[in-house]
């Protein structure tokens, strides 16, 4: 296994590059290592698919369980982690800064902030969501290796997609010291476009939304670096679960098994 340090410096290595790569989302260990057998060179959690595991809504999981199930994805592959840190459990800069320390310690290479409460009923004044990633910084300047801090603007998924204001505080994380930048929500390529020609390090853009048909090729060609999918693996597998279980229920047949990995496929990729 490599060690934080140097999973550190791959994951940060990974932003520099021409090309975007992709950092798809497990909700488990078992999903984590089946991303790592595809040929993935890092992954992210996904707050939406690990809550949707343990029979919550995306924003009930507390601190102390996602730095257990961070923990547990980290140990888990020989694969730089980047951990979905919601807002940083907690409104003051304090808060945001102790997220840090603690997900470094479970073995995150990286994680993300975003600029909203957790009601994620408004976005946070400013000057407040630019001293919480100023914080976020200095705890990061503070760890024994590289860690990759991601700041994200919630604008467009909590109903203010104002593509304005949204490179504004894109702009003062960048300012404070974030390494990437991320507005989920953003799906077309115009709107893409503009926030990377604004930004001066690194942008991730999540795909995976209804709405976003853009693909890997085309967002490297518009500048972006990393394409992550959010929740939408966990999503795609829950859609084929309860598809089968309301075939179980309402047609009492079982076609749906025709279109499960193959059991002895499935037992060979644990093996591995």
């Amino acid at each position: 296994m490599k060690s934080q340090d140097e999973k550190g410096r791959q994951f940060y290595a990974l932003h520099q590059r021409d090309a975007a790569f992709v950092i798809p989302n497990p909700w488990d260990i078992g999903t984590a290592r089946l991303l790592a057998q595809v040929g993935f060179e890092a992954l992210a959690t996904t707050s939406g698919g690990f809550a949707f595991s343990l029979g919550l809504p995306d924003g009930a999981v507390s601190r102390e369980q996602m730095m257990q199930h961070v923990s547990a994805i980290a140990a888990a592959i020989d694969l730089p982690v980047s951990a979905d840190l919601e807002n940083g459990f907690g409104d003051a800069p304090e808060m945001v800064a102790e997220t840090i320390r603690l997900a470094a310690q479970a073995g995150a290479s990286g994680g993300s902030i975003e600029d909203a409460p957790r009601e994620r009923d408004r976005a946070y004044d400013l000057p407040h969501a630019v001293d919480r990633i100023r914080a976020a910084v200095e705890a990061v300047r503070k760890l024994p290796f590289r860690f990759t801090l991601t700041a994200r603007s919630e604008n467009f998924i909590i109903g203010n997609p104002d593509l304005a204001d949204t490179i504004k505080r894109l702009q003062g994380f960048q300012e404070a010291g974030a390494d990437v930048l991320f507005a989920p929500g953003l799906t077309t390529a115009g709107d893409i476009s503009a926030v990377v020609r604004s930004l001066d390090r690194p942008v991730n853009v999540v795909m995976g939304l209804r709405s976003s048909q853009l693909s890997v090729a085309q967002l490297s060609e518009i500048g972006v670096k990393r394409i992550s999918v959010g929740s939408a693996l966990s999503r795609a597998a829950l859609g084929a679960f309860l598809r089968a279980a309301r075939e179980l229920k309402d047609r009492g047949t079982f076609e749906f098994a025709q279109q499960g990995v193959d059991y002895g496929e499935m037992n060979a990729m644990f093996q591995a």
